[in-house]
């Protein structure tokens, strides 16, 4: 009997879960939103995932349903449920990573340390919480934000005036940060967790440019801390699969859970050339209730440096002499998406035992490939 799964969205997230499925003989469906998105290559259907109709008619050929992301409505997930689908993970765990103000209301019922903050409706709302937190803040719509969209930073209600109206905003205080961590875990419906290293993440205008795995300076006490977090969030809100936790260290030593994703994360591309079993791999394995593979890493140090935006006269494969010659020991990427600045188009990742040489032909490769993230690396 040959399992299949099915996923709706056609981002590069798709794209880099079909060499995992194909590698354990499982089928891949794709619900792509468009003709040649990165996940072509097993999209079986172009179709709108805000539309109900659409998505159960996809899910009609598929053992189990998961996401390229976590925008698909409420409603269609409810109808999807309805159709006897099983969609891994489920709505009522989506929400929290769809809605930062369920998020933030259950993870501060549940004692897990997160900003201060609150739900504000009117500018005079905001204009008290920014008085009270040192005269700026941080607002965030509730929905439909990612890769620093929907998140503003204010010293008034003046500076999100067109945020105003029928939904109500996250506040939150402006969290002086020593640097940004990420901790992804795995979990299987039957309760089975695994976890891997904390690593840290930096960012360039609100998108994720670089990801060191692990953390450095991150063993003991504080890994041991952000896996517990993480794993308690995980079986709080019921997740299946992956789910990446992004976290604020900060300076006066707290660790604080900033935003959740229930998928394959950025923050955990390097675990495809960097540890046993990918974040793709696991996630596959994750939602058709597959034992989980082991976590461990195959260097010293793993770096990622995302390719943001390319070189705008030519494909990312225009770079491959250049690149491949002079980074022979980097692995590359390629999402399949025309430059445009600010764009992900594609990941490196460099392994080894000495993180300064890591750290340099990462992003030397990067570089080379058009990143506009990134530097021209000096030796």
């Amino acid at each position: 009997m040959t399992l299949t799964i099915g996923v709706i969205g056609g981002g590069q997230l798709a794209r880099m879960m079909i060499p995992a499925a194909i590698a354990l003989g499982i089928e891949i469906r794709v619900l792509a939103e468009a003709e040649g998105a990165p996940a072509s290559l097993a999209a079986t259907a172009v179709g709108d995932y805000r539309d109900a109709e659409t998505v159960v008619r996809f899910a009609r050929d598929v053992d189990v349903v998961t996401f390229d992301h976590e925008h698909v409505p409420q409603s269609v997930l409810a109808a999807l449920e309805d159709a006897g689908a099983i969609v891994r993970p489920g709505p009522a765990a989506l929400l929290f990573a769809q809605d930062k103000l369920s998020m933030r209301e259950r993870l501060d019922a549940a004692g897990i340390p997160v900003p201060e903050w609150a739900r504000v409706s009117t500018p005079a709302d905001l204009d008290d919480f920014v008085s009270a937190h040192g005269g700026r803040a941080v607002v965030k719509t509730a929905t439909g934000g990612y890769d620093g969209k929907g998140v503003r930073v204010v010293a008034s209600s003046a500076d999100v005036a067109d945020w105003f109206g029928d939904e109500p905003l996250l506040v939150e205080e402006l969290v002086v940060f020593r640097r940004e961590l990420a901790q992804l875990v795995a979990r299987r419906p039957s309760g089975q967790i695994v976890a891997w290293p904390l690593v840290e993440s930096v960012q360039r205008d609100g998108v994720c440019a670089e990801v060191i795995a692990p953390a450095p300076r991150s063993s003991g006490r504080l890994a041991e801390a952000t896996e517990s977090v993480a794993r308690r969030i995980a079986e709080l809100l019921d997740v299946t699969g992956v789910l990446a936790v992004e976290l604020f260290e900060t300076d006066d030593d707290r660790i604080l859970v900033n935003e959740l994703a229930m998928r394959p994360h950025n923050t955990g591309h390097w675990t495809i050339d960097g540890s046993t079993t990918s974040q793709f791999e696991q996630h596959v394995r994750a939602t058709l209730d597959l034992p989980l593979g082991a976590t461990d890493a195959h260097a010293g140090w793993a770096v990622m440096v995302n390719v943001l935006g390319g070189h705008p006269d030519g494909a990312l494969v225009d770079s491959y002499p250049v690149t491949f010659a002079d980074q022979p020991s980097v692995k590359v990427h390629n999402y399949g998406k025309d430059p445009r600045p600010g764009r992900k188009v594609g990941h490196v990742t460099a392994t080894g035992d000495d993180l300064d040489d890591v750290v340099w032909r990462a992003r030397a490769a990067a570089f080379l490939l058009g990143s506009e993230a990134v530097d021209r690396p000096t030796s």
